[in-house]
């Protein structure tokens, strides 16, 4: 495989020292470095900006932009905000439910936890607007190898139809249990 593992993953913030700050008191995650330009190294366009870079565990880090010169950060307008997210893992349903109470008593509102079967989600927007989930994995090997066996025929049905296959009904129906 050529991908050893994501360098980083990138994002538009309103404010840098904002952004570290709330990831760093929220989510317990450090500042891992800054770089500031006045010219975009790739593309050489005049466009100053601050680049941050946060741990987000295990070598994997998250980085946002903050670009001065640009118009007010947006969305796409075409794509319900629960479908543009970050999703973070976290150690344990338990380690899931104290960040929900850390979060709700520093005032931020909180989604869930919801139920997906083979993990647990919250879900809640940082102060950019980004809305970010944390995910306990609690899903068994043998509902792990049950989701392998169906995914070609799922996603080749999905392609043909453009509904949503049954080949995993068993993950919503509760006959997983």
């Amino acid at each position: 495989m050529l991908v050893q593992q994501i360098h980083h993953v990138a994002y538009r913030c309103r404010d840098a020292k904002e952004t570290v700050e709330w990831y760093g008191k929220h989510l317990d995650m450090g500042f891992v470095l800054a770089i500031a330009e006045n010219e975009v190294p790739s593309t050489k366009a005049p466009d100053p900006y601050m680049h941050v870079f946060l741990d987000a565990g295990n070598g994997n880090v998250l980085a946002f932009f903050e670009l001065p010169g640009q118009p007010e950060m947006g969305r796409d307008a075409n794509t319900p905000e629960w479908v543009q997210h970050l999703a973070l893992k976290v150690e344990s349903v338990d380690k899931l439910l104290e960040a929900k109470r850390k979060l709700e008593a520093a005032g931020i509102e909180v989604l869930g936890p919801t139920n997906h079967t083979i993990f647990k989600s919250i879900y809640f927007f940082d102060p950019n607007g980004h809305r970010i989930e944390l995910a306990a994995n609690c899903g068994t090997p043998e509902m792990h190898r049950k989701l392998d066996e169906v995914k070609w025929e799922m996603l080749n049905e999905w392609s043909r139809t453009k509904r949503a296959p049954h080949h995993a009904a068993w993950m919503h129906d509760g006959s997983h249990a």
